[in-house]
C-alpha cells in the first residue's frame, strides 16, 4: 500500500487541527503493518504558490529560505506526535518538477489541454496580472466578504478571480481590471462519466451525495496557469506561465515516493503508478479539499495513463471547547506547542477515541481530555500492569505462572482482536476504543475480585497468586496490542517490561512460563493546570507572531518613511496616508473618571447602527465627565484596538492642543469650544 495525508502548505506551523488527520493516518498505517502489510506511508510540504510569496516578502526571506526553515519545523512537529512517515519530502524537488511536466505533456499530448485566451484580472498600479492569492473579494455563491480569488473558505465553493464580487488587488489596494493573457486548462468534462463511477468506490456514501450536485452543475475547464511573478513550476515552452499549485500539490504524493524509491531500489515507483498497478492507494485528506482530490486529481491521472487512488479518507474539522480554534482565545494551539506541555499520545489517544470513518467534526474539550486520558490510560490501563507485576517480582523472580486461573476470561480477550482490528481497519477507532475499555473494566473487576495484595497478605508467595497476577498480565498485554498503533512509544516500553514484542496474531495465545522485567512507570497522570499553560502558551505565540510580523512591516515601513522624505518636508504627511484615516460623529453615551489615573476619562462612545466602543482619552483635567455626555465628538473609526493599563481602547477622539497648553475637544454639533467653525 502506499498511504499519504494532504500536504502542509509551508507558509505557517502545524497545528492540532492538522495533526488530527496525521494521527489518523498513522493508526491505520501502524495497524497494518502488525497485520503484516507493507505499506508505505509518505507525505511532504506544498511549497509553491502566491501565499509562499507573500509570506516569504512579509519576512524579508526568499521562497526558497522560506520553505525550507518551516520544512525543518513541520519533520519536528510530526516526528513529536510519532507520524511513521517513511518520507516526508517537499514538492520543491526536481522528482516533483519532473512528474509534473511528464503529467502535462502527456496530457497536452492526448489533447485534454487546452489553449485559451482569456480575460485575468490585472492591477495597473503595479502592472502584474494577479494570482489568485492577490485578489479578495465577495464570495459569488455565498456572498461571504474578504475571500481569495481561487475559492470560499466559507462554502468551499471554487472559482475564478475575476467571479469575485468587487475585487480589490492584495498588492496595492486598488480595483483590477480585466486584461487578455493565454492560459492551459485541463478538459476535466471529459472525464465526467469515469470519475463518477470512481467515486462511488473510492467515497464514503455522504460524500458521493455532495459530490453528485457537482456533476449535476456540470463540470468545468480546470485553468492550470498562473502568470509570473509566481513561485512554482515554469510550464515547458513558455516564458512566464506557470502550473497552479494545485497542479503540481497532488503530484507531491509521487514525487515524494518516488525520492524514497530512489533511496530504496528494491521498490519498483512504476510498479505502484502504473494504470494496472496490483497495489493500493490511499488518501487521507480534510473534507476542504475533496473537490481537487475527487475530480481533478484522478482525473489528470487517468488522462495521463496513471493510477487513481484505490479510497479516499476524509475527516471533518478540530474544533476546541466547542467553537472554532481561535488565536485570541488562545485555542488555535500549535503542535509544538501541545508537545511543550502533554505527551503526544494524550491527544493520539484522545483523537482515536473520538474518531470514525464519518467527516464528523471532532471536539478538543480540554475538561474532558484530562479526565479521559487520566481514567482510561492510568486508572484502566498502566495500573493494571502496576497492580499486579510487583507480587510477580518479588516473590518469584519475575516468572509467569504455567497456567491461567480463568482461561475463558483470557479468550475473550483474544477473541476481541478479529473485531477490535475490523474496526481500526475500517477507521472506526471511537468503537475500537470503547470496546478495549470495556475489556479493560472487566480486566480491572477481575483484580478486584481476587484481590493478590490480600492473597500475599494472608496466604504469602501461593501458586495462586502467581496464577492471578499472571492472569491480569495477560489480559494488559492483550489490550497493549490493540492500542499498539494509538501508543507506540508506551507500547515499545510494555515490550521491554514485558519481554516479549506485542503482534497482533500472538494475543491468541497466552503469554506462560516466561520471565517479566522489573515495572517501570509506562504513563503519568496529566494535570489540569497543564491545559491552562497551554493555552497562555497559545496566546503567546499570537503575540510572538505579531511581533516579528511587525518588525518586518517596520523595516517596510522604514523604507517607505526614507522614500517620502526624498519628496516631503520632515513632518509632512501625503494626502494618501491622511485619506486612510476615517474620521466619523459618535454621541458620548457616558464618560467616568478612571480610578487609578490622573488624566484618564473613560468613554463609551456609539457610531451608529449598533457600534459602541470603550475609549481612554486623556482629558479628565480640562473637562467634567458629566459636561460630556451626550455631546457629539469626531473619534478615529478606523484605529486598531490598543491595550492600556486599564482595559482596551477601541479608538481615539479628535482633540487640538492650544497655545496656552489647553486640550480642546471638537464638537460638530455647535463648531468648536471656542466658537470657531469647523470646516
Amino acid at each position: 500500500m502506499l498511504v499519504t495525508c494532504a500536504l502542509p502548505y509551508a507558509n505557517g506551523s502545524i497545528h492540532l487541527g492538522h495533526i488530527l488527520e496525521h494521527i489518523q493516518a498513522d493508526i491505520w498505517v501502524r495497524y497494518q503493518r502488525m497485520r503484516g502489510n507493507n505499506v508505505y506511508m509518505v507525505c511532504a510540504d506544498d511549497t509553491h504558490g502566491t501565499p509562499i510569496m507573500i509570506k516569504a516578502k512579509q519576512l524579508h526571506m526568499t521562497p526558497e529560505e522560506m520553505i525550507t526553515k518551516i520544512g525543518e519545523e513541520h519533520r519536528k512537529s510530526f516526528a513529536g506526535f510519532l507520524i511513521s512517515y517513511d518520507n516526508f519530502y517537499t514538492t520543491h524537488s526536481p522528482e516533483n518538477r519532473e512528474l509534473s511536466e511528464r503529467l502535462f505533456l502527456t496530457l497536452k499530448e492526448k489533447g485534454y489541454i487546452k489553449e485559451r485566451t482569456i480575460s485575468q484580472l490585472y492591477d495597473e498600479k503595479e502592472k502584474m496580472f494577479l494570482p489568485d492569492r492577490f485578489v479578495k473579494g465577495t464570495c459569488p455563491h455565498c456572498h461571504a466578504e474578504g475571500q481569495y480569488g481561487d475559492n470560499c473558505e466559507n462554502c468551499g465553493a471554487t472559482y475564478s478571480p475575476s467571479d469575485l464580487i468587487n475585487p480589490i488587488s492584495v498588492v496595492s489596494g486598488t480595483t483590477p481590471v480585466e486584461k487578455q493573457t493565454t492560459h492551459y486548462f485541463f478538459d476535466l468534462p471529459q472525464f465526467g462519466a469515469s470519475l463518477h463511477e470512481w467515486v462511488k468506490t473510492a467515497l464514503p456514501v455522504e460524500m458521493v451525495n455532495k459530490i453528485e450536485e457537482w456533476f449535476e452543475q456540470g463540470l468545468q475547464m480546470w485553468d492550470i496557469t498562473r502568470d509570473s511573478p509566481y513561485f512554482g513550476f515554469k510550464i515547458p515552452g513558455t516564458d512566464d506561465k506557470f502550473f497552479y499549485v494545485w497542479l503540481d500539490a497532488p503530484v507531491g504524493y509521487l514525487g515524494s515516493f518516488k525520492n524514497f524509491c530512489s533511496k530504496h531500489p528494491e521498490v519498483n515507483f512504476e510498479d505502484f503508478v502504473k494504470a494496472d498497478s496490483p497495489y493500493e492507494m490511499y488518501h487521507f485528506i480534510g473534507k476542504d479539499i475533496l473537490y481537487f482530490h475527487s475530480l481533478f486529481w484522478p482525473a489528470m491521472l487517468e488522462g495521463a495513463g496513471l493510477r487513481r487512488p484505490t479510497k479516499l479518507f476524509i475527516h471533518g474539522y478540530v474544533t476546541v471547547n466547542g467553537s472554532k480554534m481561535s488565536k485570541s482565545r488562545g485555542t488555535f494551539i500549535k503542535a509544538d506547542t501541545f508537545l511543550r506541555h502533554f505527551p503526544a499520545e494524550t491527544l493520539r489517544y484522545y483523537y482515536a477515541a473520538k474518531m470514525n470513518n464519518k467527516i464528523d467534526d471532532i471536539d478538543f474539550n480540554l475538561d474532558d481530555f484530562v479526565k479521559r486520558v487520566n481514567a482510561d490510560i492510568v486508572n484502566k490501563l498502566v495500573n493494571l500492569a502496576a497492580r499486579s507485576s510487583g507480587f510477580l517480582t518479588k516473590s518469584f523472580d519475575g516468572m509467569l505462572s504455567e497456567r491461567l486461573p480463568d482461561t475463558s476470561l483470557y479468550q475473550k480477550f483474544a477473541d476481541a482482536r478479529e473485531s477490535i482490528g475490523s474496526l481500526i481497519d475500517s477507521r472506526e477507532y471511537s468503537r475500537a476504543v470503547r470496546e478495549i475499555m470495556e475489556l479493560a473494566d472487566e480486566a480491572n473487576r477481575y483484580v478486584d475480585e481476587t484481590a493478590p495484595w490480600v492473597e500475599a497478605k494472608q496466604n504469602g508467595a501461593t501458586p495462586h497468586l502467581q496464577e492471578i497476577c499472571t492472569q491480569a498480565l495477560n489480559m494488559f498485554r492483550a489490550l497493549m496490542t490493540f492500542l499498539k498503533p494509538v501508543l507506540p512509544e508506551v507500547a515499545t516500553n510494555a515490550e521491554k517490561f514485558l519481554n516479549t514484542e506485542l503482534t497482533w496474531d500472538s494475543v491468541a495465545e497466552p503469554l506462560l512460563n516466561h520471565k517479566i522485567n522489573q515495572y517501570k512507570a509506562l504513563f503519568t497522570r496529566i494535570d489540569k493546570k497543564a491545559t491552562e499553560a497551554m493555552i497562555e502558551d497559545s496566546k503567546a505565540d499570537l503575540k510572538a507572531q505579531q511581533a516579528q510580523t511587525a518588525s518586518a512591516e517596520g523595516k517596510d515601513s522604514k523604507k517607505n518613511d526614507e522614500k517620502k522624505k526624498e519628496s516631503a518636508p520632515d513632518g509632512i504627511i501625503s494626502f494618501d496616508d491622511f485619506a486612510k484615516v476615517s474620521l466619523r460623529t459618535a454621541k458620548v453615551l457616558s464618560c467616568e473618571v478612571v480610578d487609578g489615573s490622573d488624566k484618564l476619562l473613560r468613554f463609551s462612545l456609539d457610531f451608529g447602527n449598533g457600534d459602541v466602543r470603550n475609549v481612554f482619552s486623556g482629558i479628565k483635567e480640562f473637562y467634567k465627565p458629566e459636561d460630556l455626555v451626550g455631546r457629539i465628538v469626531i473619534a478615529v473609526a478606523n484605529l486598531a484596538p490598543r491595550k492600556m493599563r486599564f482595559g482596551v481602547s477601541e479608538s481615539m477622539i479628535l482633540a487640538a492642543c492650544g497655545e496656552d497648553g489647553k486640550v480642546r475637544l471638537v464638537f460638530p454639533d455647535q463648531g468648536s469650544a471656542e466658537g470657531m467653525t469647523v470646516r
